[in-house]
């Protein structure tokens, strides 16, 4: 049964790139981002995911593994996927703790990334020359804004464009963070 409701979640299961850093120039998508997404849809279909993680060192290197584990309510079977990070000796700005915390964000997500199967697509800004986003993304924002209790003329006067396929990846971003 855990490979129907899966195959359910990974459907429809949609986590754009919605932070973008700055300094590299590019969008991303946290742990955070993909948890906050999902755990209604493992609600709403019976299951709960259980993240679990182990430090493994090789030759003097620190390894952070993580485990996403969905779990069936109703028949206790399960699927897990595991992924790992390097951990940094140092890092300019972060103490140990910090080094040791970011090792393991980047890890459960790329072990939940694996689990939802959860595309690596490419970020608008880099495919399209305008800077706008994608269909999939129009989709999901219209969606979230109406069930918010916005009208999609509305959603067009706040990001100040004629049509939402107009919208940037900037004004999506932030959007979302509203």
């Amino acid at each position: 049964m855990i490979f129907e409701k899966l195959s359910q979640i990974q459907k429809r299961l949609f986590v754009p790139k919605a932070n973008r850093n700055d300094f590299g120039k590019y969008n991303y998508r946290s742990c955070e981002d993909i948890l906050k997404t999902v755990k209604p849809l493992c609600e709403e279909l019976g299951c709960v995911l259980l993240m679990d993680s182990e430090i493994r060192v090789d030759n003097g290197i620190t390894h952070i593994m993580a485990t996403a584990i969905l779990h069936d309510l109703e028949d206790g079977s399960e699927i897990k996927s595991t992924a790992g990070a390097r951990e940094e000796e140092s890092k300019k700005g972060m103490d140990g703790s910090q080094i040791s915390g970011s090792s393991l964000s980047y890890a459960r997500k790329y072990a939940l990334a694996g689990l939802f199967c959860i595309d690596n697509e490419k970020d608008s800004d880099a495919t399209n020359e305008h800077n706008t986003i994608s269909k999939k993304e129009v989709d999901l924002l219209l969606k979230l804004w109406t069930d918010a209790g916005g009208t999609e003329a509305q959603l067009k006067d706040h990001c100040k464009v004629k049509a939402l396929t107009d919208i940037t990846s900037d004004q999506f971003g932030k959007v979302m963070q509203q």
